[in-house]
């Protein structure tokens, strides 16, 4: 794919910091079926978050270029989204895209722009019909004009929705919201003395939201990958080998049910 280089953030995370296989996507959920309880409500997670990992290894093993696993992934998360939903889960957060992705190629950058782009313009009448809103959890500023337009449309046309919000996780760090949220709470001018973990947490991009209770990684690693470190402190882990294009509703409930299994005690 051929084009000047990408003009990448200056403080993006060097090449050596790059996981060995991150797999970003795209969000796009599509139609939104009545509520099927798996569990009742008070076992359900209000926050669930997902790491979407093995794309490219699916795209792999299928000999298939890697974009296609991207493609893929995309697909995955229409179905994952309208899942959620039936099953009753308010909130959810997927890892589109990492600032450590920007170590890689500018074709494969450029492709996922274009399938967040993409996504999001196919999409935006739809979700606005389903009454599903979208939030933009990263630095919007950093990213291409057409990528940022397109995400702020929909940001506008969805801003009324109330039965599912899913938040895009794109040029997203949790080490750099924790500075973003830093420099937010300095030019308040607050007290030092007076700050407290409310604060920094009204000024994280996840302001006004719970934590995550369940945080799903796909692909068979077992780590966060600099995703939601803050909200994430009490999060229940969830792994699996499955890759992302193939982690569908059953999967989903898998995780749902494990979820439920679980004691949580908050150091009590």
């Amino acid at each position: 794919m051929a084009g000047s280089p990408l003009a990448r953030p200056t403080d993006a995370p060097p090449t050596a910091h790059r996981p060995a296989d991150e797999a970003p996507g795209a969000s796009a959920p599509t139609s939104i079926a009545p509520v099927e309880p798996l569990l009742p409500e008070t076992d359900l997670p209000r926050h669930v978050a997902i790491i979407m990992d093995g794309n490219r290894r699916w795209a792999r093993q299928r000999g298939l270029a890697e974009v296609e696993g991207h493609a893929a992934g995309v697909e995955a998360i229409r179905t994952l989204l309208r899942h959620a939903v039936r099953r009753g889960v308010p909130v959810v957060t997927v890892y589109a895209f990492s600032r450590e992705n920007w170590a890689r190629s500018d074709d494969e950058v450029r492709a996922l722009f274009a399938l967040l782009e993409g996504a999001i313009r196919s999409e935006t009448a739809e979700l606005k019909a389903q009454g599903v809103r979208i939030r933009l959890l990263g630095r919007l500023d950093e990213l291409p004009d057409d990528t940022r337009r397109s995400i702020e449309e929909a940001l506008a046309e969805t801003a009324d929705g109330s039965r599912l919000l899913l938040n895009v996780a794109f040029n997203y760090a949790g080490r750099t919201e924790l500075v973003d949220a830093v420099r937010r709470v300095a030019a308040s001018g607050i007290d030092p003395a007076t700050i407290d973990e409310t604060t920094i947490a009204d000024a994280l991009y996840t302001a006004g939201l719970p934590d995550p209770d369940l945080v799903i990684r796909t692909g068979g690693e077992q780590r966060l990958s600099n995703f939601l470190i803050w909200q994430a402190a009490y999060a229940e882990l969830y792994t699996t080998e499955v890759l992302w294009p193939d982690f569908g509703a059953d999967a989903f409930d898998a995780a749902l049910l494990e979820f439920a299994s679980r004691t949580r005690r908050f150091g009590r």
